[in-house]
């Protein structure tokens, strides 16, 4: 039997041209410095999926600090013939959710999407409807969350040779006010992006970057600037070296003195353990470090 393996894909290539979503801007940096990092709990993901394609997921989140432990069944159908998806969710606080989506029935590049959550207990409830088009050279989404204002969320990002122009907004129906805006801009090459972006009303700065060294390295940073706090500039610098086919090793590190250590391993085909930790170097003798796991099964 040969070795399992974690595949490589390339996160810094265009499908077809289509730039990515505005929450992607920037995404290879954000998951080389966020992602394989369980920090402050126990985590298991199983993943089971029956022979007429309906998957099963349960999650499990155990708090290191308060022992806490939070779950969540979620089912999930797709038909990818007719193009649509039925997702289905319960979580341990009682909160039943379900969504619907249509992608490319009606046209190519569009995608319908319904959601909605219940909290029987208090009675509270969430909708949201949303669409989404992409095409070359553009990809934009709209959505409307009915129970909250209503509330209109929009996002768009034009891209062409790499260069992307992105931005957000939230307009409240009720209130007639803007409640968000956002703008960002980066650059995709073959083996590095680079990402800026205001948020927050224009009012926090981020650049970052990401570099693929080589098939065993990657690299990155992100510096961020909160202009309503101080003139301090938050830095975050992070690396992921791959071992074999089947082990890879993260580390980052900030100016604040977090150390940042995460291993993932797949034991076996449907097996993977990540074990993380986070240290701070400024108080390396005291009770405030955090570690944590994550168990993955998949059949």
């Amino acid at each position: 039997m040969s070795a399992p393996t974690i595949a490589y894909v390339d996160p810094t290539v265009f499908k077809f041209n289509v730039p990515p979503a505005f929450s992607d801007i920037g995404k290879s940096t954000t998951d080389l410095l966020a992602k394989d990092f369980p920090v402050g709990a126990a985590k298991l993901e199983v993943n089971t999926v029956t022979s007429n394609g309906i998957k099963f997921t349960v999650l499990g989140n155990k708090d290191n600090k308060t022992g806490a432990i939070a779950s969540e069944l979620k089912s999930k159908y797709t038909d990818k013939l007719r193009g649509v998806t039925i997702t289905e969710s319960w979580t341990t606080s009682n909160v039943l959710g379900a969504q619907v989506e249509l992608d490319n029935t009606l046209a190519r590049g569009l995608k319908l999407d319904l959601s909605a959550s219940l909290l029987p207990a208090k009675g509270t409830k969430n909708a949201k409807a949303g669409v989404e088009y992409k095409q070359d050279y553009l990809f934009t989404r709209s959505s409307v969350d009915l129970f909250k204002g209503p509330t209109l969320h929009g996002d768009a990002v034009v891209g062409n040779d790499g260069f992307l122009a992105g931005g957000e907004v939230a307009y409240d129906i009720s209130d007639a006010r803007v409640t968000k805006y956002n703008m960002a801009f980066g650059y995709l090459g073959r083996d590095y992006s680079v990402a800026l972006h205001a948020t927050n009303a224009l009012s926090t700065f981020s650049a970052s970057y990401f570099h693929r060294v080589n098939r065993d390295v990657e690299a990155g940073a992100k510096a961020t600037w909160v202009k309503s706090v101080d003139n301090t500039v938050h830095v975050e610098v992070g690396t992921k070296y791959t071992l074999d086919n089947a082990a890879f090793l993260k580390a980052k590190v900030d100016n604040r003195g977090q150390l940042g250590l995460g291993y993932t391993q797949v034991l076996r085909p449907g097996v993977k353990l990540s074990l993380g930790g986070l240290f701070d170097t400024t108080r390396f003798h005291e009770n405030v470090h955090k570690v944590g796991l994550a168990l993955t099964l998949e059949a």
